[in-house]
């Protein structure tokens, strides 16, 4: 993994700033500190900063075709670069290294833009065709490698990381609110939406074509669940099994593949010891080094499980003890790093634990984020059939504020029976008491509801357990899970995380599964728990799901932390003009009482974005609203 930016003229009438490019590409050191590598030709410059991982001595980049027409600059990796590697050499291509991402440019050569579809890896990059002077900027299908955009005085200026654009002297810093009603709405932003109003975020699936002065985007893969009318094939539930065993072990196989060690998070949980044991299963001779983050409150500790599981694997364990006041000290560099306001602190934790890998010596890490989308992981699956049993039986409401409900989510969802997390309309009224009186008046022009957030034509007629697995993959998954939390918490510390449970051959096998076989009889992540059987221990298969919350606002104001009390004083708060300061004092004073505690997730941290949301301001310089 590493860190790419740049910019280019879409005019094509002046040439890139040499000393603007190393200022973009040195707020990426920390993706790529091993090296650098600039180009600036007529009215393109690129800039890149390299995590090396495979070919260490021959896989500096920028890199080109064999007559230097074409030019890449690439993060992530592509895992099945051998297999595509060996067909573009019987075709004819040459190559100058043997770095993985040199296939995306040959690709190019013989496929144009249809090569896209041929890719397994986790991927952000700039391609450009002197030829055809075109600029390509892409995302993978998972949404796993950040990229970054805007368009200023006719410059298209791009990043991994938002701190990259606003190195560029053009950008300004000003907050979008819609980003911000995103976040007080759903578990985290939702691209093409960010913090920084202009600056977008490229959707997963999607790649950006500039050409004769034009710039357009288009989606190149969707997770698509068959509708209700297509039948599954009747085959036994050992197919599903043996299927998904192999294309797992096959994915776990391409994320182990690198010129360094790769090393494993294990949390104790179903879904990481599978993809532990799987690796232990492909690799018995080799020391893997495998790291978890152990918690003093003995009710969110998992090591029980864990050490259940590594008694049974030949791995060098790695546990760090992570007391929860330390969620002060870690937060602003999370918030720093994940470039927007948290709705839970447990970004915090996961910086220690990369850091952890960090000084052991490992540059890549296989985690298990992605199972609980796919199988119907989630409590919130096991309460929506239930709730739609009560829907069958003519069990509903027909109060005004339901009527109000449903119009609220046809007008979201495209479908009034489509529940997602929490009532809409009534959580309207939260929203609009935590937020200051000014914003109060502008509502509707920053309300998030306001603009498409998912296309509903992917939730129109599809199973109730797809409909939310759709959306469990747009608005938590790729810009939550695995980007603020995931690949930004990682990589803060030169860490590369990477996700057997998001192969593209593995999800688009997972569309192909029976509802009823992820969520059987309220038992969730059924399937899986079946495939995991040969692998893993009975008590880790059986356990009871275990949903972690690390303590938030609460727990914070109880400390009496300075500069905690600082960003949510009634001064600042008034001065900044977001939030409504006298919402804010209420919930302070409710909080620090005496055995008060928030039932997470069913209850919300409504302090926990003001206090994240300051230290964003205060962190990139944001100016009030005022």
């Amino acid at each position: 993994m590493c860190g790419i930016c740049g910019y280019f003229d879409i005019s094509r009438e002046r040439s890139p700033n040499q000393k603007i490019l190393e200022d973009m590409a040195d707020t990426l050191i920390y993706r790529g500190p091993d090296s650098s590598g600039y180009l600036i030709k007529e009215n393109l410059g690129l800039g890149f900063r390299r995590l090396s991982l495979i070919d260490l001595e021959g896989g500096s980049q920028p890199l080109y075709n064999e007559d230097k027409t074409i030019v890449l600059i690439c993060n992530g990796e592509i895992f099945n670069y051998l297999e595509l590697k060996k067909k573009l050499i019987q075709q004819g291509h040459r190559f100058r290294t043997n770095t993985d991402v040199e296939v995306l440019i040959h690709l190019y050569e013989e496929y144009g833009l249809d090569f896209l579809n041929q890719l397994n890896g986790q991927f952000a990059f700039a391609l450009y065709d002197y030829r055809e002077q075109q600029l390509i900027l892409a995302r993978d299908q998972m949404g796993i490698c950040p990229l970054f955009y805007t368009i200023v005085d006719k410059f298209l200026i791009f990043g991994s990381e938002i701190k990259a654009i606003l190195a560029h002297p053009l950008v300004k810093h000003e907050v979008d609110l819609v980003g911000l009603d995103q976040i007080l709405t759903f578990p985290g932003l939702v691209s093409p939406r960010t913090m920084f109003k202009d600056i977008k975020s490229l959707k997963s699936g999607h790649y950006i074509l500039i050409k004769d002065y034009q710039v357009k985007v288009t989606e190149y893969w969707d997770l698509d669940y068959p509708q209700l009318n297509e039948t599954y094939s009747s085959q036994p539930e050992s197919y599903y099994t043996e299927k998904l065993q192999e294309l797992l072990i096959q994915s776990v196989k391409y994320r182990l593949h690198a010129d360094v060690p790769v090393g494993v998070y294990v949390s104790g949980g179903l879904d990481s010891s599978l993809i532990a044991a799987i690796a232990n299963k492909l690799l018995p001779e080799t020391d893997i080094h495998s790291f978890s983050i152990g918690f003093a409150d003995k009710d969110i500790c998992e090591s029980k499980y864990r050490d259940i599981l590594l008694k049974k694997l030949n791995f060098i364990h790695h546990n760090i003890w992570f007391d929860w006041h330390e969620i002060s000290k870690g937060l602003i560099k999370a918030i720093y790093h994940s470039e927007c306001p948290l709705k839970e602190t447990y970004n915090t934790a996961s910086l220690a634990l990369s850091n952890c890998a960090r000084n052991n010596h490992i540059k890549a890490v296989l985690t298990g984020e992605g199972a609980d989308e796919l199988f119907a992981g989630y409590v919130g699956y096991r309460l929506e059939k239930l709730r739609n049993s009560n829907l069958s039986a003519n069990k509903r409401d027909y109060s005004l504020e339901s009527i109000l409900e449903d119009e609220l989510r046809l007008k979201v969802w495209g479908d009034e029976n489509i529940f997602y997390e929490r009532d809409l309309y009534s959580y309207r009224e939260t929203k609009l008491a935590l937020y200051s009186l000014e914003l109060n008046e502008r509502f509707t022009e920053f309300d998030c509801l306001n603009f498409e957030l998912v296309n509903p034509e992917k939730l129109r007629n599809r199973h109730f357990i797809h409909q939310r697995s759709y959306l469990d993959f747009k608005l938590r998954l790729s810009d939550h899970l695995v980007a603020d939390h995931g690949d930004r918490m990682a990589l803060a510390n030169s860490v590369e995380a990477r996700y057997p449970f998001l192969d593209i051959n593995l999800v688009e096998f997972t569309k192909e599964i029976p509802p009823g076989l992820k969520l059987n009889n309220l038992k969730e992540k059924y399937i899986l728990k079946q495939t995991a059987r040969p692998f893993l221990p009975q008590e880790i298969i059986e356990r009871e799901k275990f949903a972690f919350h690390a303590p938030g606002s609460p727990s914070l104001l109880k400390q009496n932390i300075e500069y905690i009390n600082d960003i949510l004083s009634s001064d600042l708060i008034k001065k900044q003009g977001y939030f409504n300061p006298a919402t804010i004092d209420n919930l302070k004073n409710q909080y620090l009482q005496d055995g008060f505690h928030l039932n997470l997730p069913f209850d919300i941290d409504l302090l926990i974005i003001p206090l994240t949301f300051g230290i964003f301001l205060q962190e990139f310089k944001m100016p009030d609203l005022n």
